[in-house]
């Protein structure tokens, strides 16, 4: 009795499997329906012409029906050219033996038979073409049985006064199916249409994401690339400068070089800001999970803003309350530059009074510790209008500040978005004239909660006189002189090289204790180098290799140590990071490699 349109293009010509296989799919999935008006019409029967032929035609027409499912199966499963005309024929087999129920109905001796005839044609037309809407002539063909029962009830009513308004009745039936037909494809052709205009949109959607993406790609390259070209000349400055402090030098002379050192570090620090501000835009920003002495990373915030403060005639408090734990697992970096962002701007914007920094630490649990790191100014004050756009990006609450102090805007922006990536939050209350306090709020992984003795590793500078072999590879004549010159002054032996190359070359033919390794070179680039040196074999596979580069990207720190480098550090060099790196490095490989993996893992957290 009832069809699908999924066979339509089996009449008109060939159709693909897929389409053929998901149509009867659909056939399959409608048996339920089938089984309720068989036995709602078998019931129409046996009480019209007696329980014998109602039962006869119900088991009749399940059988063709289980016989009929059977080869939907196997059409479902071989759907292809030629198939798609078995399924029209059984269908129209099946429907020979429903359209038997109109004829029994008819010639049955009930007084309802004759309505109950009509009812059955009808309905059966129906049902035909509501299922086969978008195949009409397959609806035609398959209900041809019904055809043929009118035809046989007609040439039953001639003679009969009926048999004109029975006759009436295919017009009119006739009609209604058209609209049937008619309404149901105009709807599908709105929802096809309809599907159209959505998958041109998902396509310009896409394209426009793409698009996006390609343009963040070419943004994160082109900053990439500025960081690069402008840190290593800023190295150069910076690493001079260093160098220069450690001489005699006049009064003047040292004013000097220090308005030199602060405006090289006011422009790395601007340059940094930037870099950050993308990568968290571009979800690229990765944190570190390592054990952090608290007492170390207490002085390591507050060492630079003491002098600071002290300088500008301001009280510089700091100060523990609390349960505060000896050590715990965080990234040291992220933190320190967080509150030593709050911490800048109290000692920037407050003129007199204190700037006062508290820690406070309260246990969550025997693993688990909440912070709250306080910093508390006498300034101007923040009003209630201002707060708004106080953590808004490149801006500053008084615009006469850029000038006064420079400043990208930037840096209560990035903590704010550091401290949600970490999981805390950064307030702020304020009062003009009496001054503000910034909270934030942090929860960390307690290592453990007593102080222990630890190393002294010093911050400074390395330790005189050890005596390490330096292999320096650098392209820079600037940037070797002043490694040079550092290594010279602390008891370091270096040999040089300007590129790649020469690295590999010197490396096959003398023992050093440590290589040190710029990335953008000509020739042969510093990956390749450390990839040749690791798998020659020779006496230095296995010295421990420091990267030193301008690209500051974190996917060039991890193809760097994916090539076989044991740390990574940052142009323009910061010797105290370098000396405590080279401290580590007379360990061997194992001790620089135990702090890549804890970065790595921290990545992959």
């Amino acid at each position: 009795m009832v069809g699908s349109d999924g066979f339509t293009k089996g009449m008109e010509g060939a159709q693909a499997p897929g389409e053929a296989a998901q149509a009867l799919t659909a056939i399959l999935q409608t048996h339920y329906l089938r089984y309720l008006i068989i036995v709602s019409w078998a019931l129409g029967l046996i009480a019209t012409v007696g329980l014998a032929h109602g039962l006869v035609w119900f088991v009749a027409t399940l059988a063709a029906g289980a016989l009929r499912g059977e080869v939907e199966k196997r059409v479902s499963q071989r759907a292809g050219s030629g198939w798609g005309l078995v399924f029209p024929a059984v269908a129209t087999a099946t429907t020979a033996v429903w359209a038997v129920a109109p004829l029994l109905a008819w010639f049955s001796s009930s007084m309802f038979g004759r309505e109950l005839a009509i009812a059955f044609l009808m309905s059966g037309y129906v049902l035909v073409f509501a299922q086969l809407r978008n195949s009409p002539r397959q609806a035609i063909l398959i209900s041809s049985p019904y055809g043929v029962a009118a035809a046989i009830i007609a040439v039953t009513l001639l003679g009969d006064p009926v048999f004109w308004p029975f006759v009436a009745l295919a017009p009119f039936t006739a009609a209604s199916l058209f609209v049937l037909v008619t309404m149901t494809m105009l709807r599908e052709e709105r929802i096809r249409a309809f599907q159209e205009h959505q998958a041109h949109l998902i396509e310009e959607l896409e394209a426009a994401r793409d698009k996006a993406d390609a343009a963040n790609e070419a943004k994160s390259n082109f900053l990439g690339v500025i960081s690069h070209e402008l840190r290593t000349p800023m190295n150069g400055v910076l690493g001079a400068a260093q160098l220069l402090s450690a001489t005699r030098l006049e009064g003047a002379q040292r004013e000097y070089l220090a308005i030199i050192r602060n405006s090289g570090d006011n422009l790395l620090s601007l340059l940094n800001d930037i870099l950050d501000m993308t990568k968290i835009e571009a979800g690229r920003m990765n944190f570190e999970a390592v054990d952090v002495n608290l007492e170390d990373l207490h002085r390591r915030i507050v060492g630079p803003f003491e002098a600071q403060a002290e300088a500008k005639g301001l009280n510089f408090i700091a100060e523990f309350e609390g349960d505060v734990p000896a050590v715990v697992r965080g990234d040291p970096l992220r933190v320190c530059q967080v509150v030593q962002n709050l911490l800048s701007n109290a000692v920037k914007f407050t003129d007199q009074g204190t700037v006062r920094f508290v820690t406070r630490g309260r246990r969550v649990s025997e693993r688990r510790v909440a912070f709250e790191f306080v910093v508390i100014d006498s300034g101007s004050g923040i009003s209630d209008d201002d707060m708004d756009q106080l953590f808004q990006p490149f801006t500053q609450v008084d615009a006469s500040s850029t000038r006064r102090f420079g400043g990208t805007g930037l840096g209560l922006t990035i903590s704010r978005r550091l401290a949600n990536i970490m999981g805390g939050e950064i307030s702020v209350t304020s009062s003009l004239g009496e001054g503000s306090t910034f909270t934030f709020v942090v929860e960390g992984e307690v290592v453990t909660w007593r102080a222990a003795e630890a190393a002294a590793v010093a911050e400074g500078d390395v330790v005189a006189g050890d005596g390490m072999e330096v292999l320096v590879v650098e392209d820079h004549p600037v940037n070797r002189m002043i490694l040079e010159a550092w290594m010279a002054s602390t008891g370091r032996r270096t040999s040089m090289a300007e590129n790649g190359r020469e690295a590999v070359d010197a490396a096959r033919d003398q023992r050093f204790d440590l290589i040190i390794m710029d990335v953008n070179m000509p020739v042969m680039d510093g990956l390749a180098a450390t990839r040749l040196i690791r798998e020659d074999g020779g006496v230095n596979a296995e010295t421990p290799i420091i990267f030193l580069s301008a690209s500051a990207r974190n996917e060039d720190h991890e193809a760097g140590l994916a090539a076989g480098a044991d740390a990574y550090l940052n142009k323009p060099i910061d010797f105290r990071s370098l000396s405590a790196l080279m401290v580590h490095a007379q360990g061997g490989r194992a001790a620089l490699r135990r702090l890549a993996e804890q970065g790595n893992e921290a990545a992959a957290a």
